[in-house]
């Protein structure tokens, strides 16, 4: 999956925090919002691949939010600030044509700065899709959200190491086993990303946030992931808007 497409997936949480303009009506197979159980899961089910988004060292001792009737809500309570659940598809891009994919399935493992001030939006955007309100609806309140609009704390960052993430339709349905940060503003360029050789994707996602995915070889449950052609970074060519 190319950076852009990662960015539009599970990287979608990103675009939770972004300023939208005029929210362009969805297409294709996913035009408004499933049935909500096509959204839910079985909740031990839900725990499990939310805690396969870091390695146990990190996941056993972290909280856990699971997706209720209202919004995500408190499974389990950690020791290490570290916060893990599994993203749905309401925070992608909204021109994103997976908007309201009932299947897509992001495991992530939050650290406390990004807990702060990342997953506040994220929550508040799975109580507005489970609300019932519209993409366009959705829209206009990211404009004015305080939580759409925090700048993430520095050092936020998320990892994402499950090998049964779903993150879009297109290709093999996941992306690398990967580490996220979230910057404020920054020219990718200042991290060395999106360079030849450079294992540091970047992109700047609004005027208030970069985020920046790093590609680590394993998956969380110790498996190597294959890394065979394209590779993830070192070909600017794979990395266009």
């Amino acid at each position: 999956m190319s950076k852009r497409n990662h960015i539009g997936a599970a990287g979608g949480l990103a675009l939770a925090l972004t300023i939208a303009g005029t929210a362009q009506a969805a297409t294709g197979p996913y035009p408004s919002m499933a049935q909500r159980d096509q959204y839910m899961m079985d909740r031990a089910a839900e725990i499990a691949l939310a805690r396969s988004a870091a390695p146990p060292s990190v996941s056993n001792d972290a909280s856990v939010l699971v997706l209720g009737a209202h919004g995500f809500e408190t499974a389990a309570t950690g020791t290490n600030h570290f916060v893990c659940l599994v993203d749905r598809s309401w925070t992608k891009s909204f021109d994103d044509p997976e908007f309201w994919d009932p299947k897509i399935r992001g495991p992530m493992c939050l650290n406390e700065a990004a807990v702060r001030t990342v997953l506040p939006a994220i929550m508040e955007r799975a109580e507005w899709a489970l609300s019932g309100l519209s993409l366009a609806e959705i829209a206009e309140r990211v404009k004015t959200s305080p939580k759409a609009n925090t700048a993430p704390a520095p050092g936020a960052m998320s990892y994402m190491l499950s090998k049964q993430q779903y993150l879009s339709e297109s290709g093999t349905h996941y992306w690398y086993p990967h580490v996220m940060f979230f910057s404020p503003p920054v020219d990718p360029i200042a991290w060395g990303a999106n360079l030849k050789g450079s294992p540091v994707l970047g992109a700047v996602i609004s005027n208030r946030l970069t985020m920046f995915f790093i590609p680590v070889r394993k998956w969380s449950d110790g498996t190597l992931a294959d890394y065979g052609p394209p590779p993830p970074a070192g070909s600017t060519e794979q990395h266009h808007h």
